[in-house]
């Protein structure tokens, strides 16, 4: 337990850089890490990728909070979009956890493989322009959220990854997709994160120290460093040769797929 924790102190370092250097969620750094090392400690192998998800998730709930509030004084959140996708963003969560429970840990093994090869080839393309917004029709919102909801409580997302570019195609200048992206990510975060406590809260085969599906050393870990880390990767956002940056970790995210494949 104690080493899980060790470890997972670095392992948020690392995912709070990530996610203010990058911009993405520090779930493509953290769910592969965490099935590795709980896999390293003999966990139960049809458990390992769900506990790793639900703890990830878990640690979105409060790097998010930290995100939005530096947003909101920005005043670039669109609260009206943002309280819209809500519901079926939580709706969505629930689903996609409860799904998540009964999915094989090998199907989620893939489809978390299969997310980090897209989000490998996205970074190492060249950026895009702004994309132009669109019409927006309201009604789109209620699906688009729930299909996000549910992706991302199974993969252990914040969504940003999905959210954004719908937000942006449809009605959002960018940075109002970005800043609004990070308060949707809080619905999500927390309703995946009640839905794994309560599903794994009678599971007789759950390993001691959590909380649910929730292995809570590894979530202290994480959340200590990653929310001191992640302005510090901000910062140097500002410093450092960004697409260059971008490509080398999309290879660093590609390698950790074939490793998952291997």
């Amino acid at each position: 337990m104690l080493e899980i924790f060790l470890v997972s102190l670095l392992l948020g370092s690392l995912a709070g850089i990530s996610a203010g250097l990058f911009g993405i969620g520090g779930g493509v750094l953290i769910v592969p890490f965490l099935s590795w090392l709980f896999a390293a400690h003999q966990f139960n192998p049809q458990q390992i990728m769900l506990i790793a998800v639900a703890t990830s998730l878990a640690t979105a709930l409060f790097t998010s909070a930290s995100s939005v509030r530096t947003h909101f004084y920005l005043g670039n959140i669109n609260w009206p979009r943002a309280f819209r996708l809500g519901p079926s963003l939580l709706l969505g969560a629930i689903g996609g956890a409860s799904l998540a429970e009964y999915t094989s840990a090998n199907v989620l093994r893939n489809l978390f493989i299969a997310y980090l090869l897209y989000t490998s080839l996205q970074m190492a393309l060249p950026s895009k322009p702004l994309l132009t917004p669109k019409k927006y029709f309201a009604h789109l919102d209620y699906p688009a959220g729930f299909i996000i909801g549910s992706i991302s409580a199974m993969l252990g997302m914040g969504g940003g990854t999905m959210t954004v570019p719908y937000l942006a195609h449809n009605g959002l200048q960018m940075k109002n997709a970005v800043a609004t992206s990070s308060a949707c990510a809080m619905p999500i975060a927390f309703s995946a994160t009640v839905s794994y406590i309560f599903l794994g809260w009678h599971s007789t085969s759950i390993v001691p120290g959590s909380l649910g599906y929730i292995y809570l050393p590894a979530f202290f870990g994480i959340i200590f460093t990653s929310i001191l880390t992640a302005p510090v990767g901000a910062r140097l956002a500002h410093r450092l040769p960004a697409q260059r940056l971008k490509r080398y970790f999309s290879c660093l995210l590609l390698l950790i797929a074939l490793k998952m494949i291997w």
